[in-house]
């Protein structure tokens, strides 16, 4: 019996872990292969070269931080309000999509198709957005605007070190949230 090939996935999620903990230079075959407890000659097995495996990460990550949240967001079901706030859930404050998404972003700020696959993914996701925001509101200027600081506060957020004097982040973005979704003003932010 001839040993078992360490499967496509899981040279896959390697990738994408080395990826997520130090950018995309530290997606070497050689240290995967390590990581695996493996020899690097399975890799060639399935991938042609290193290029062919980031292409198949980012078909992955893309697959996972919108095909994959759609379907979780439409089976969850609720008003547009709560598809839109699970979506921005399962995307941006997850432990898996969150560090590959910031990676796969600065990785883009030196590649342009990997900033070209970060567009269309942003497009898909800020479309959600709109789609949510245009159930209330139909102003499309205000829907754009709404989209737009709705998707930059879920971003951002990862990236600002301010604080809010006498409250927690959360309760701020969530009131932040309300403000966008135009769910009216019950409770001020603690």
């Amino acid at each position: 019996m001839g040993a078992l090939r360490t499967p496509r996935e899981k040279w896959i999620e390697a990738g994408l872990q080395a990826l997520a903990a130090g950018g995309v230079d530290t997606v070497r075959v050689e240290a995967l292969a390590k990581t695996l407890g493996v020899t690097k000659g399975g890799f060639y097995g399935y991938f042609a070269d290193r290029d062919a495996l980031l292409a198949e990460m980012l078909d992955t990550w893309e697959r996972e931080s919108v095909d994959d949240v759609i379907d979780q967001v439409e089976r969850a079901g609720g008003d547009a309000r709560d598809k839109v706030r699970l979506a921005g859930r399962l995307t941006f404050s997850s432990d898996r999509l969150l560090p590959i998404d910031l990676a796969v972003r600065e990785w883009a700020r030196r590649d342009h198709t990997v900033a070209d696959r970060l567009r269309r993914v942003d497009n898909k996701r800020i479309q959600l957005a709109r789609d949510a925001i245009g159930t209330f509101c139909t102003d499309p200027a205000e829907v754009e605007a709404r989209a737009l600081l709705a998707f930059c506060m879920a971003i951002g957020n990862h990236f600002l070190a301010a604080d809010h004097p006498g409250r927690t982040r959360a309760p701020v973005i969530a009131r932040a949230s309300d403000i966008i979704l135009d769910v009216p003003h019950g409770n001020p932010v603690e």
